[in-house]
């Protein structure tokens, strides 16, 4: 008996059940994005036979995403002709933003199947090439790449725990490591150095939210 492969959702679920957005700080980018998540997390539920498929986080845009987007496209973390990896990726944002700032070649990493389908969709919308998906990357080695960019990755206790250890590993392998946060209290700020700082508005809602790039020296 054969193990079965990693799961594939089909792209016309991400066009079928999601808009098409630009992120309000980074306008040179569509995205397929929820409208309503509620909607689109009980579409991923039918989809997937039952519950239990996590939140829909690749249907948004999120503060630290974006914040990174823009320092990519304005060349305040320089990716031109490097190998990157966009780790937990979500919707797609910062790899299609890296290529687009002319990054070499972009892997994007994401645990979630629905998030995998949707940065190949997102690339196709926006024209872009050069971008590989694969899945969680936490416990292994890191990638071939010269930079790691990693958005709203340090949401909970337990997947900052993950993420940091696999940042180390990186940055000592040579790596330049970008964070992009919107001040969650998991991110070890006394061990990073602040880029840029920037205000994304809220994806749920009115407001602003000081969004910080930060190196990990």
């Amino acid at each position: 008996m054969t193990e079965a492969g990693p799961r594939v959702v089909p792209a016309g679920f991400v066009r079928a059940h999601a808009q098409v957005r630009r992120p309000s700080l980074v306008p040179e980018v569509r995205l397929h994005v929820a409208d309503d998540v509620v909607a689109l997390w009980e579409a991923m539920e039918v989809a997937a036979g039952g519950a239990g498929e996590a939140p829909p986080f690749w249907a948004a845009a999120w503060p630290g995403g974006q914040a990174l987007a823009r320092a990519v496209l304005d060349g305040a973390v320089p990716v031109g002709g490097r190998r990157v990896l966009d780790l937990g990726s979500g919707s797609g944002l910062v790899a299609v933003a890296a290529v687009l700032a002319g990054a070499r070649h972009v892997l994007a990493s994401d645990v979630d199947p629905f998030s995998r389908t949707a940065v190949g969709v997102n690339a196709g919308l926006n024209g872009v090439a050069g971008i590989s998906v694969t899945g969680d990357v936490l416990d292994r080695e890191p990638p071939a790449v010269d930079v790691v960019l990693a958005g709203d990755v340090c949401y909970d206790r337990e997947m900052t725990e993950r993420v940091l250890p696999f940042l180390d590993r990186a940055r000592a392998r040579g790596c330049e490591v970008l964070v992009g946060d919107p001040g969650r209290p998991y991110l070890p700020h006394e061990r990073l150095e602040p880029v840029l700082a920037l205000d994304v508005p809220e994806t749920e809602g009115p407001g602003l939210r000081r969004t910080t790039v930060w190196r990990l020296p």
